[in-house]
């Protein structure tokens, strides 16, 4: 067993297993707690050497959990690192801001993790301080047959380098950026410098009096450009007005054929006529256009962004003294994958050939139970959906038709690449919602 020991805190069961058999190939012992408040009762009599924290979990969200930790000098020196699909620079201010050291994505590579693991000082490094060059070992002689063992090296070689070329090219766009705002300071700087000191104290010289035409220029050409700017966007917007009048004009004539006939229906009765009807929410058929909502690989289909949308329609039905079924499907899309089960697998560059692919097919959404498909978080909401209108609103949960395409997938030939392949996968992972 390992000499350290790291602490996972997920509601799902699949990620705290997949998590715990990266961490275990670093020979690094794992406890695992379902729940914010687990974690902290664990931490009573526990000390790991890291903690990895959910964020969207019932109860304590992680966030909550870190500032617990945190704020009790007897667990406020454990590192934290967040494990979770929420991404950006925002979220990543926001965790280290409460005391996380960063924020590791559900969507992991190995070498994500061996990252971490070095930076927390919780694994050796690579090589001997003392090593100065690379000695080969094991060479194969001139002439021999390749083994099983030089094959493997070599798929492993292969598999780094491609990490590697993804790490260069993420840096060099990095360094076009900064390359970029350097420049723009330099010429911000350069035209400062060009104009004229400025000397309030004595009268204005004709040096000054031939400067002063500048800010009215400036002025002036804003102005224009400004105009400009309206009038293009005046035109681009009646642009679209129009192409979407034209559009939803097919789309209008059976609505408007239905209204008239419903009129035509109901003037023989006034007493129908004069009660309002609510709103209905039909089960949805066919012919209702859903709210698609795109859903990145690896992540949990009906959580996060995806709960988000899901909570805030139904508030608003609910408001509306809507009744009926609202139909959510949630559609796994086909990836071009490299990796394998026990390490994980990953999203390869985009250039890569398809051919290259370790696999092809959903293996985050494969590895869910049928009751994991309904996270703890939805499952209350519907729940308390059901209570708040008493019945008369119902949510519908299913698993759509893998057959059921937003983006055909292409054709396999030999110029495919990952990238063109994973285009429609993920235009096809997807979460439709059909409310009428």
């Amino acid at each position: 067993m390992g000499a350290k020991r790291a602490l996972i805190v997920d509601d799902s069961k699949s990620a705290r297993v997949f998590l715990a058999r990266v961490l275990e190939n670093y020979d690094i012992d794992v406890d695992s707690a379902e729940s914010a408040e687990a974690a902290i009762e664990y931490l009573i009599s526990n000390r790991p050497d890291v903690i990895f924290m959910d964020h969207l979990m019932p109860g304590m969200d992680g966030f909550q959990a870190v500032q617990a930790i945190k704020n009790d000098p007897r667990t406020a020196t454990i590192p934290i690192m967040m494990y979770t699909s929420q991404e950006g620079e925002l979220y990543l201010g926001q965790a280290r801001a409460l005391g996380a050291v960063g924020v590791l994505p559900k969507q992991i590579k190995p070498t994500d993790v061996s990252k971490v693991l070095y930076q927390l000082h919780l694994v050796a490094d690579r090589r001997d301080p003392e090593q100065s060059t690379f000695t080969p070992l094991n060479l194969r002689a001139e002439g021999a047959p390749e083994t099983a063992a030089g094959v493997g090296s070599r798929a492993l070689t292969e598999t780094t380098l491609r990490e590697h070329f993804a790490d260069l090219r993420r840096a060099l766009v990095a360094g076009i950026d900064t390359q970029t705002d350097r420049i723009s300071s330099e010429v911000r700087a350069l035209l400062l410098e060009s104009l004229p000191p400025a000397t309030p104290t004595n009268p204005p010289t004709q040096a000054m009096r031939s400067w002063a035409w500048l800010p009215a220029a400036a002025l002036l050409l804003i102005g224009l450009t400004g105009a400009v700017a309206w009038w293009r966007s005046a035109q681009l917007l009646e642009a679209v007005r129009t192409e979407l009048s034209a559009q939803r004009a097919p789309q209008a004539a059976p609505l408007v054929a239905a209204a008239a006939t419903d009129t035509a229906d109901s003037a023989g009765s006034s007493a129908a006529a004069a009660a309002p009807a609510p709103r209905t929410a039909r089960a949805a058929g066919p012919e209702s256009r859903p709210i698609i909502v795109p859903v990145p690989y690896g992540a949990d289909a009906l959580g996060g962004a995806r709960l988000e949308v899901i909570r805030r329609l139904l508030d608003r039905l609910s408001q509306q003294k809507a009744t009926g079924v609202v139909d959510v499907r949630a559609f796994a899309g086909r990836f071009c994958l490299v990796g394998n089960a026990v390490d994980g697998f990953a999203v390869p560059p985009d250039e890569m050939p398809f051919a290259k692919c370790d696999a092809v097919g959903n293996p985050a959404d494969e590895a869910l139970s049928a009751a994991q498909r309904t996270p703890l978080a939805l499952a209350n909401l519907i729940a308390s959906v059901r209570s708040a209108t008493h019945g008369a609103l119902q949510v519908q949960v299913s698993t759509g038709d893998a057959d059921s395409l937003r983006a055909p997938y292409p054709t396999v030939a030999g110029d495919l690449t990952a990238g063109d392949w994973n285009r429609s996968g993920s235009a096809n992972n997807r979460v439709e919602i059909r409310v009428p």
